[in-house]
């Protein structure tokens, strides 16, 4: 072979005449055209982002931050919005400084409905997450037929209008006609009356509640019994662990951060429970003896009922923006106790 051939070999060095190292046919080299698909890209930066966001910053700013500042304000005047000024002045209006809070405060109505508002809170949260536990778990059955469709079903509460709800259920608890009450009657039990009576219409409006999320919920557990690995119950089921049993010992502590997330948001829901008991009491009182009155119902009542002291309907909201601070920092040190237990 002569030395011009060899030279012009690809695989020699023309300078050096060492040889070359042959192109792995695994890392293919990039095209200089295809690295250059995109050049723009590389002239954006960081602050675009600002542009993006832009839209939800400013509606945010008018609609959520602007309302909770202003409303804070006007706390502490004795505020009339056909006073003064007019519009969103202060001129005209009277300083009253903390009398809204100190008034508040001895208003009976105020722990009413408080108390109202957290026993509702209560026969509907747990019940509600015990029965949706059950419905995930039916779900998860691997001999179950038709799961997208049983899953979809369990949506239609969640997306039907609240005021259908409560109106609907309102007919099913009526004292004289009313279905529950009938079939009580088959029983030898006397007609109970869903509105007056505390118990029984706390009950009435926990179960428009679990009705109306339970479905909701039970597709969030079941997300998170999916994300459980089967060889834990493949194990269990080795070592002769019954259905119960892989239950209660694999499935409830898998479920541990989920019960806690959804019992968080159920107790931030539960205070703002309106809809319901509005349509039940039929006023926004809660009734005669004030049976059926929530914090958002007491809220509005104050600044749009009868005496329309919207000042003092201020006052409410931030005594339930306190509420719900409190309520929120004890489920926060309940989490971080359970996913330190959990650490360990």
């Amino acid at each position: 072979m002569s030395s011009t051939a060899v030279n012009d070999s690809p695989l020699i060095d023309k300078k050096g005449g060492r040889p070359k190292t042959s192109p792995s046919p695994w890392k293919p080299k990039k095209n200089k055209k295809e690295r250059e698909d995109f050049p723009g890209l590389r002239s954006l930066n960081g602050k675009w982002g600002y542009l993006f966001v832009a839209p939800f910053i400013v509606m945010f700013i008018i609609f959520g931050m602007f309302p909770v500042l202003y409303s804070t304000v006007i706390a502490f005047y004795e505020f009339d919005p056909l006073a003064g000024a007019g519009g969103l002045s202060l001129e005209g209006q009277t300083f009253v400084g903390f009398e809204n809070f100190i008034y508040l405060l001895q208003d009976d109505r105020l722990y009413t409905a408080i108390g109202n508002t957290f026993d509702i809170w209560f026969w509907s949260t747990f019940p509600q997450m015990v029965i949706s536990i059950g419905l995930a778990a039916v779900l998860r059955n691997r001999f179950l037929k038709a799961k997208t469709f049983w899953r979809t079903i369990l949506l239609v509460p969640n997306i039907t209008s609240v005021l259908a709800v409560a109106i609907v259920f309102g007919q099913l608890f009526g004292r004289e006609f009313g279905i529950i009450n009938w079939v009580l009657g088959l029983f030898g039990v006397d007609n109970i009356d869903f509105v007056e009576d505390p118990l029984a219409s706390h009950i009435a409006i926990a179960t428009m509640i679990t009705w109306r999320w339970a479905g909701y919920n039970a597709l969030i557990f079941l997300a998170s019994m999916l994300a459980i690995p089967d060889e834990l119950y493949e194990s269990a089921s080795l070592d002769g662990a019954s259905a119960w049993q892989q239950f209660r010992y694999v499935t409830l502590p898998g479920l541990r951060n989920t019960i806690t997330f959804t019992l968080i948001v159920g107790t931030i829901g539960g205070l703002q429970v309106f809809a319901e008991p509005l349509t039940l009491a039929g006023t926004t009182d809660g009734g005669s003896t004030h049976q059926l009155l929530t914090l958002t119902m007491f809220l509005y009542d104050s600044a749009f009922g009868a005496s329309s002291k919207w000042g003092y309907g201020a006052a409410v909201g931030i005594i339930i923006t306190i509420i719900v601070l409190i309520v929120s920092l004890v489920n926060f040190l309940v989490t971080r106790k359970l996913a330190s237990g959990e650490a360990k």
